[in-house]
């Protein structure tokens, strides 16, 4: 996964072939924010200032620039995958909440 970070955006990074450019989204936010460069030293300017004028752009409005979260999830997935996940979590003597928070936090 190609991605760029500043002051706690993240942005995803993708090669438009079709017309020779490396192009840019924000990921977490309210709105659709994208950005794009022909070379990465250019690319790294295009999404700092993107983030830049979308901070800017947020709290001109007054809104929180970044997308909430409730932090409530459910997972759909194949039982065997539930069943070895529920066994991880008891032998680290903790509860499949605990444990999966604990994995996805440390997720990369």
């Amino acid at each position: 996964m190609n991605t760029l970070t500043y002051q706690g955006y993240t942005a995803r990074i993708e090669f438009d072939d079709r017309d020779n450019l490396l192009v840019g989204r924000l990921l977490g936010i309210q709105d659709i924010v994208g950005f794009h460069a022909d070379n990465v030293a250019d690319l790294r300017l295009a999404f700092e200032e993107a983030v830049d004028d979308y901070r800017e752009a947020c709290e001109k409005v007054g809104k929180s620039p970044e997308k909430p979260y409730s932090g409530k999830l459910m997972l759909r997935v194949p039982p065997e995958v539930h069943a070895h996940a529920a066994k991880m979590a008891e032998a680290h003597g903790k509860s499949l909440n605990q444990w999966a928070a604990e994995v996805l936090g440390n997720a990369r």
